[in-house]
């Protein structure tokens, strides 16, 4: 049975952080964080977008109040992916002053490391979710490609299809088909999306992992095509409390609802 618009919305609350960090939460428990995927636009999101994210959060809400959290409006030119994890350890500080848990997603992930690394203080336990601890090569200029030509008010959709889809004859189908659904997705301000991809287009942890004070959780599938699994387990190699699990079969976006990795996110944040 189809969940209609309210019931998806039940409990559903959105507001600001501080730094104008916007946010969706639901559930009730200590604060969890949830540092979202790469998006379009630097608000809550709203449509089929804002209802696959109440559902992926839905399954961690029954124990944590969740908190979805994306990237601050007005995003400066020249900002850093340091700048990015302050602003949100600020954010976090003033929310909730004590050490959170936190989960990322792919660019959100990014986002996580870089705030686990620069502010331990503030991360009480971290899952990140197909991502690691720097961009593969392809995947940097598949974004900085997009990024682009929206800036410039090109279609640049079709220019990510090899960061989703690893085989490269389906790759070819996928962006065809991205190249047309282009005007109906176009970032509503293409600087913010600009200026986060530059940001995080150098973010490389190499050498920088071992200051990782948390328990940290690293997840992805062996299907992603934008991070390959030697990176995932460089990653919690990297960490000092770290481990990786990789899902055989799961996709770069599939793996978030994947019920093998909600029950392994859960087990990890409530072992205690």
């Amino acid at each position: 049975m189809t969940k209609t618009a309210p019931a998806l919305e039940s409990g559903v609350t959105e507001g600001t952080l501080e730094h104008g960090l916007p946010y969706l939460a639901l559930g009730s428990g200590r604060p969890l964080a949830f540092l979202s995927w790469f998006t379009p636009d630097h608000a809550n999101p709203t449509g089929r977008m804002r209802n696959s994210l109440i559902e992926t959060l839905r399954p961690f809400a029954r124990d944590f109040r969740v908190y979805a959290i994306n990237r601050a409006p007005g995003t400066a030119p020249g900002t850093t992916m340091a700048d990015i994890a302050a602003q949100h350890a600020a954010a976090l500080r003033a929310e909730f002053g004590e050490p959170v848990d936190v989960i990322g997603v792919s660019s959100g992930g990014s986002v996580a490391l870089q705030l686990a690394v620069d502010h331990p203080d503030i991360v009480r336990t971290l899952v990140t979710i197909s991502s690691g601890y720097r961009l593969e090569p392809h995947v940097r200029t598949a974004q900085l490609a997009y990024a682009e030509a929206v800036a410039a008010g090109r279609r640049g959709l079709h220019h990510g299809a090899p960061m989703v889809i690893a085989s490269p004859w389906r790759a070819r189908l996928a962006a065809a088909a991205m190249w047309l659904i282009d005007p109906f997705v176009r970032p509503r301000n293409p600087a913010d999306t600009l200026a986060f991809v530059r940001a995080e287009d150098p973010f490389d942890l190499t050498g920088r992992l071992a200051e990782i004070t948390a328990p940290a959780l690293v997840l992805g599938g062996d299907r992603d095509a934008a991070y390959p699994v030697e990176n995932l387990r460089r990653t919690a190699a990297g960490i000092p409390d770290g481990r990786a699990i990789v899902y055989r079969g799961a996709t770069h976006m599939g793996v978030v609802k994947d019920p093998r990795l909600i029950a392994d996110t859960l087990d990890f944040l409530t072992r205690e």
